[in-house]
Formats: structure tokens, C-alpha cells, sequence
């Protein structure tokens, strides 16, 4: 049964129990003696019977060191539980190993599933991610970086977010830097990582009008170049497919709420679209939602096509035809670029761009008669 406390601090029961300890003098009873001291580098040289100098060789790999000292080093921190100081060594060394993410939105899986591919990569180059998120708001976005640059990360990584503020534009002018999925940037030695959004939309759009539809809508979603992109491509494969007069597209915010609300509004029009193709898989979650609330059968009634493809679109009770990016290899790929550009800065851009491909499931189907 649960116990109920008040106040800063969880105390234990009163009452002994056999085997337990008993507080120290002069602290109160269910709180345990101070703290150790931190044990330093001193203390290390001392068990291992060295001296300073050659721990910190040690410690920060140095070939020049006889293995069965660096064995003693090494035995000598793990039983006294040290830990290197990080900010020591930053100063020691010029760098402090951190790279921070700026994230537009945290609730998106794609950029959860991306940071998977960035982190992994990054810990095998012996580097460490901080992440915050931007929240698609300016002030979130400019105070998260500022943070990163207080830490004196190595680098950055903005995911899903443009340098457009004079902050991030400054941060990005003297700290290396990789925009991920935004095409927007005019910033020398800045590194870009994308997915062809304008494949991928023609890849959703030929998949449905291959199943007979001709009333193919799009929503939009938030203002960025992804999005853009995506909408640009709407538009040539539906004039390319000959369906100019049967465009529709609405505008709406990048999350399920704004995906529903864009969906009702285009699925109340007379006629209304039997498919639609939403910017994002979180977006398609709003339409699918919407299309409930009215009574209309997917894809009985109407088709609908996410882009991500992230793990929401794969539930059986979602099966959602989603367009794929392959975000892991986009984490990967950002990832290099930015270790790259650690180490030689004076680069010129780069542009690595990925090609998206389409995965049915059971959101799509045959136009209705």
C-alpha cells in the first residue's frame, strides 16, 4: 500500500527493521551519513601508484602508455567509482564531445526515430547528444540553442527547423552545423540532409490514381520547405495525370488536431475527395479521425496517404499507406556530415538527399463507384 508524503523529502518508517542501518549522529532518523567526497585524479594516481600526469594520459587514450599501467589506471578509477571531469577536459582538449539536436517537435515519431540513427552514429565517432525542442515556436527554438552554445557543444543538428532567426543564423556561422529536412538555408558551411519530397509526393499520388481516383485532395500542413515541397509535387502529378480542375488543397496545422480540421473541412464539400494525401502521418492520423466522426469507411469511402512511414502508420489498427523515409540512413548521413565538418570546418555546403519510397497498407483502395 502506498504512503503518503508531505514535504521535500521521503523519509522511511520509523520503526526498525533487522539488519538495518542506524543514522549517524546529529542527522535526523531515516536519513543516511553525508555523502563521499568525489574521488579526484589524485586520488587514482595514489591507488594505482603512479603519478597525475600519467592517469590523464590514460584517461584521454594516449597510445604512449605501457599496458599494464593503463591497466592499473583503469582498475584504480573503476574501484574508487571516478568519473572524469568533463569540463576540465573540455578546456584541456578545445571541445567538449557534445553535439545539441533542435528538434521542431518532439511529438512527431520521425524525428524520434531519426535521433536513433543520429545518436548511434554519433557515439561510435565518441560524441554525446543534448536534444530540446523548438515547439515550431522561435523564442523555444533561439533559448534551446542558446543553451547548446553556453555548453559549448561541438555541433548542431536542427531537425525539422530552418536557421532562420538571427540567432540561429549567427550559432550556425561559427559553430558546425546540419539542417535536416529543410531546404531553406543560405548560409555558407552549413550541411543539409533531405528527403525528395517531391518524389515522394508523386509516389503517393500515382499509387491512388492508379486505383481509379480523380478527387485527390492534399493537406498542407505547417509552413517549411518539406512542406512546400510535398505540395509541389501534389500539384505536378495531379496536373501530370491530367486532374488540374479536381486540385484541392488545405491548409492546416502539422499535428492530428489540424489534420482533422483540415480533413472536415475538404470532406464537407459537394463534391467531396474519395482520397486524400496529408504531409505527414501524424496529419493523416487527424484525417482518419475526421472521416469516423462523419461515418466514412477507409478506403471504402476514402483513401488516405501519411508520409514517414513511422511506426504508427505499421499498427494493424492504423495500417496506413504511408510514403517512407528512410530516417535512419538521414540520421546516419547527418551524422557523418557533421563529424566531417568537425574536424575540417572550412568546407564548402553539402547536400545529401535521400529517395523516399511508397509502402501500401490498408488505407488505400479503389475509388468508390
Amino acid at each position: 500500500m502506498g504512503r503518503t508524503v508531505s514535504g521535500p523529502y521521503t523519509q522511511t518508517s520509523t520503526r526498525r527493521r533487522a539488519g538495518t542501518a542506524t543514522p549517524a549522529p546529529g542527522l535526523p532518523d531515516g536519513f543516511g551519513p553525508p555523502l563521499r567526497p568525489r574521488p579526484t585524479i589524485r586520488n587514482v594516481a595514489e591507488r594505482a601508484g603512479v603519478s597525475k600526469s600519467l592517469v590523464s594520459l590514460v584517461l584521454r587514450g594516449s597510445p604512449h602508455v605501457s599496458e599494464h599501467r593503463r591497466e592499473a589506471v583503469l582498475q584504480a578509477a573503476r574501484e574508487l567509482g571516478y568519473r572524469p571531469n568533463a569540463v576540465a577536459r573540455s578546456l584541456v582538449e578545445g571541445r567538449t564531445h557534445l553535439v545539441g539536436a533542435l528538434v521542431a517537435d518532439l511529438h512527431n515519431p520521425f524525428y524520434a526515430e531519426f535521433l536513433d540513427g543520429l545518436q548511434e552514429s554519433l557515439h561510435g565517432e565518441g560524441l554525446r547528444l543534448l536534444i530540446g525542442s523548438g515547439r515550431f515556436d522561435p523564442a523555444f527554438e533561439d533559448e534551446a540553442v542558446e543553451a547548446f552554445l553556453e555548453l559549448r557543444v561541438d555541433g548542431l543538428v536542427l531537425l525539422g527547423v530552418a536557421p532562420s532567426s538571427d540567432t540561429l543564423a549567427e550559432a550556425a556561422a561559427y559553430t558546425p552545423t546540419v539542417v535536416v529536412g529543410e531546404r531553406d538555408v543560405e548560409l555558407d558551411g552549413v550541411d543539409i540532409v533531405v528527403d525528395d519530397d517531391q518524389l515522394g509526393a508523386r509516389l503517393a499520388i500515382d499509387h491512388l490514381v492508379q486505383h481509379g481516383h480523380r478527387r485527390i485532395a492534399h493537406i498542407e500542413g505547417s509552413p517549411s520547405s518539406a512542406a512546400r515541397y510535398r505540395c509541389e509535387g501534389y500539384l505536378v502529378a495531379m496536373r501530370r495525370h491530367g486532374l488540374a480542375p479536381y486540385i484541392m488543397v488545405e491548409q492546416g496545422e502539422s499535428s492530428e488536431e489540424g489534420g482533422k480540421k483540415a480533413a472536415l473541412a475538404l470532406l464537407r464539400r459537394d463534391p467531396r475527395p474519395t482520397a486524400i494525401f496529408a504531409t505527414n502521418d501524424i496529419v493523416a492520423l487527424g484525417v482518419l479521425a475526421a472521416a469516423k466522426e462523419l461515418g466514412l469507411r477507409v478506403p471504402e469511402d476514402l483513401s488516405i496517404v501519411g508520409y514517414d512511414n513511422t511506426h504508427l502508420a505499421a499498427l494493424n489498427q492504423i495500417s496506413l499507406t504511408s510514403v517512407d523515409q528512410p530516417r535512419r540512413a538521414m540520421g546516419r548521413s547527418a551524422a557523418a556530415l557533421l563529424s566531417d565538418r568537425i574536424s575540417g570546418p572550412g568546407k564548402p555546403s553539402r547536400m545529401r538527399e535521400v529517395s523516399p519510397s511508397l509502402v501500401v497498407r490498408n488505407s488505400t483502395g479503389p475509388a468508390p463507384a
